[in-house]
């Protein structure tokens, strides 16, 4: 097989496995405190105790909590497969009650070979969902609801999540009930009468840590020695590999990328633009692809807007950074000229204005969505005096400071003097 032939195989086959979550997402399986594990955990004993459960699956868009669960569900119906149920609702197509039973009971139906109502009732399809738990219960069959987007089941009367949790409070139903939300916030959203029937259980799933990061790209972009790919040429392949994920400019270049947003979906969608820049004349990974896709897909808005501020709205941007930085989370405009004030008697800068230009260009920042106010009961209240907080990160300020002509070396200074 020839040099270019083998590379186009490689890249295909890359392609392929980033577009696999189910494989993507493998290696941060295998430690017993990972999320797999404990989710694995908590069905699995429901399933051999005969127990019902009821969990939540917090996390940001992309964190990967549909494909670990994914990834559970498919391990445990190899295991028991004649044990487990699995029904599936979405919060964006089926928050409204009847939609919803209708659905439940419509997979139910499909699930156990029997007949489909279209025109059952709302307590129809209620009844029989509870008749469907207590005879599943009898036969030690477990049924596994996964809601996704949990929280906007949270909405209006809860009638879903009520009668589900209830009808799991009978010694005769076997379920679990598996939430999924990108609100960390989703438990306070139920009423007290649903909060008691839940379970309490949260698993969180945050940014993966550097190590796991490391590990995470060894296992995605290595290639197989017993594939069709040539031995010797994967064997390269991977050596290559292993020195550009231990070089110091590849970690920085990650890093960078996965400053914006440290979501494995994030972090997938470079890497695929990466790969496909890949040169099938030499058949292997470099450097450069990488810091060429880091350009073309990271859209940075927020530098963007702060390349077009003007002096005295750097200024304010950094006053509120050293705002945050002394842990002062409720300031507002008159704090913020209070620091104005504190840098310019201390640096003697020339860059002083009057407190009614400020306030223009606190207005505009606020018009541009680079600060926000927190609160919406202030409107009859003072722009001065209500709270306000910045909208872009430390790592955005920096960036946009330094891709800033004219920026005062000042602001650089006390940018760098807080990182």
């Amino acid at each position: 097989m020839g040099r270019e032939k083998a590379a186009k195989e490689a890249l295909n086959l890359l392609r392929g496995r980033l577009c696999d979550p189910t494989f993507v997402f493998k290696p941060l399986s295998d430690s017993p405190e990972s999320n797999y594990s404990k989710l694995k955990f908590i069905i699995s004993s429901s399933v051999t105790d005969a127990c019902n459960n009821s969990i939540l699956l917090l996390g940001p868009r992309g964190s990967g909590k549909i494909a670990v669960l994914e990834l559970v569900l498919k391990d445990l119906l190899l295991e028991y497969p004649d044990m487990i149920s699995v029904i599936r609702l979405s919060g964006l197509l089926h928050s409204d009650d009847n939609c919803a039973f209708k659905e439940i009971a419509r997979q139910l139906c499909v699930e156990h070979d029997l007949l489909f109502s279209k025109m059952a009732s709302f307590d129809d399809n209620s009844q029989f969902m509870i008749a469907m738990l207590r005879e599943c219960g009898l036969a030690h069959k477990t049924i596994i609801f996964v809601l996704d987007e949990f929280d906007l089941f949270a909405q209006g009367k809860q009638r879903v999540l009520y009668s589900l949790l209830d009808a799991m409070q009978s010694i005769t139903s076997q379920a679990v009930v598996i939430g999924v939300s990108c609100r960390l916030d989703a438990d306070q959203l139920l009423e007290k009468r649903v909060r008691s029937r839940f379970s309490h259980r949260k698993l969180m799933f945050l940014p993966p840590s550097k190590e796991d990061l490391q590990r995470l790209l060894g296992h995605i972009l290595s290639l197989p020695l017993d594939s069709t790919l040539p031995r010797d040429y994967a064997v390269e392949f991977n050596a290559k590999l292993q020195n550009m994920l231990a070089d110091e400019k590849f970690k920085q270049t990650i890093y960078t990328y996965m400053n914006s947003d440290a979501t494995v979906n994030h972090l997938l969608r470079f890497l695929f633009r990466a790969v496909s820049y890949m040169d099938l004349g030499s058949g292997f990974l470099a450097l450069e692809n990488f810091k060429t896709a880091l350009p073309n897909i990271q859209r940075q808005p927020k530098l963007e807007c702060i390349t077009d501020c003007s002096i005295l709205e750097l200024y304010i941007l950094v006053c509120m950074k050293r705002l945050e930085v002394k842990e002062q989370n409720l300031y507002n405009f008159n704090s913020v000229m209070t620091e104005y004030k504190s840098i310019h008697d201390t640096f003697q800068t020339s860059d002083y204005y009057a407190r009614n230009v400020c306030l223009r260009a606190f207005e505009h920042l606020q018009q541009r969505e680079l600060i926000c106010f927190t609160d919406n009961r202030g409107h009859n209240q003072s722009v001065e005096f209500r709270p306000v907080k910045l909208l872009i990160s430390s790592y955005e300020l920096q960036q946009g400071l330094k891709s800033y002509r004219s920026c005062p070396v000042i602001l650089l200074k006390l940018m760098d003097r807080e990182a």
